[in-house]
């Protein structure tokens, strides 16, 4: 039994704008947001106990593994708020199922595994072969999927705003990414540091949508929760990497609120100190790298990303400028000083207004 913060991929001042409708039109939609919002409190309820592992997973636990083998279980908590859920409804090896939500957890749990062990050689979340679980259905209509330190949990959406939320590839890969940084740099999840976990989350998110979909940096759409908006929305996403502040701007949702540079940086208390909003800087300078560099954005761009992640030289409340100066070390270390690489982050960094006093050091705490 514990109490954790939860990561989720809609803001909260999303969801508050929503919840604070008076368009009957949209009672629904602003009842579930408001729901949402009281589920999603930082410290949240206590986990339900834990679920005893089934036969066939209880003996795939014990027994030898391989490393670089998946293990992945999707519960259904049938609109209920326990987890894992009340019904294991597929495990490895388990053929798909009806139920759609089901299988897109699945799937995504499996392409975010792929892109983590093909491309950088890590053994799951915890680079220790961590079983890797998933709940969907939770609660009703729920506005949101997070990660709580242990799982991937995923709502249905209100249908009238928000559409299932394992329907988008990059929300699943960014929820476990909060899972890889957990276990890695760990970082605060509160200001600069918190907009860095938020951001490092949203570039492997994309990252696992575009090595599924075999998609260079000029083909991918770089948008987080794509496909996440119904039909009665006016937007594509809930952000834009390749230009933040432009993935929605709708009557009832108002406009993407993100900066892309410095010049817009937010300074707030809310969203644990602009951790949605704040991460489209960093999001920026990650683009332009991948834009700069072409090709795969996951081989160069997503390698020197994982390397500050799990170099060990990011102090937990690393700010933007400590960040940027680990990028610089990590391209300089794997590519050289003076590297193509090395320069395309040192010029990323200066388009977003971090790059002109940096240092090419590694930061300190």
């Amino acid at each position: 039994m514990k109490a954790t913060a939860r990561c989720t991929i809609v803001p909260p001042y999303l969801l508050v704008r929503l919840a604070r409708l008076d368009d009957p039109r949209f009672a629904a939609a602003a009842e579930a947001a408001r729901q949402s919002l009281l589920r999603d409190i930082p410290l949240r309820e206590h986990r339900a106990a834990a679920h005893p592992l089934p036969p066939a997973l209880a003996v795939r636990a014990g027994a030898a593994r391989q490393r670089g083998r998946i293990d992945r279980s999707i519960w259904d908590a049938v609109g209920l708020e326990r987890l894992p859920g009340r019904l294991l409804a597929r495990a490895e090896g388990w053929p798909p199922t009806s139920d759609p939500a089901v299988n897109e957890a699945h799937d995504g749990l499996g392409e975010t595994h792929t892109l983590f062990w093909t491309r950088f050689a890590r053994d799951s979340i915890d680079d220790r072969g961590m079983p890797l679980e998933a709940s969907v259905h939770y609660g009703r209509k729920y506005d949101n999927a997070f990660w709580d330190g242990e799982r991937m949990v995923f709502g249905d959406g209100d249908g009238q705003v928000f559409n299932r939320f394992t329907l988008s590839l990059t929300v699943i890969g960014h929820e476990l990414t909060h899972g890889v940084t957990q276990h890695t740099a760990n970082l605060t999840y509160a200001g600069q540091s918190g907009a860095v976990n938020e951001s490092m989350s949203d570039v492997f998110g994309s990252l696992v949508e575009q090595h599924a979909r075999g998609q260079t940096t000029a083909e991918a759409s770089w948008l987080i929760g794509e496909g996440l908006f119904t039909e009665q929305v006016q937007g594509v996403a809930l952000r834009s990497m390749k230009a933040p502040g432009t993935a929605y701007n709708d009557d009832v949702l108002g406009k993407d609120p993100q900066p892309g540079s410095m010049a817009g940086y937010i300074d707030t208390e809310d969203d644990n100190g602009g951790v949605h909003l704040n991460s489209g800087i960093p999001n920026r300078a990650f683009y332009l790298v991948a834009e700069a560099l072409g090709g795969n954005a996951w081989e160069a761009p997503g390698q020197i990303w994982y390397d500050t992640l799990t170099g060990g030289a990011l102090g937990r409340r690393v700010d933007f400028a400590g960040f940027a100066r680990a990028t610089e070390a990590a391209a300089a270390a794997r590519f050289g000083p003076g590297s193509r690489e090395h320069a395309a982050v040192r010029s990323a960094w200066h388009e977003v207004g971090l790059g002109l006093s940096l240092p090419a050091r590694a930061p300190s705490e």
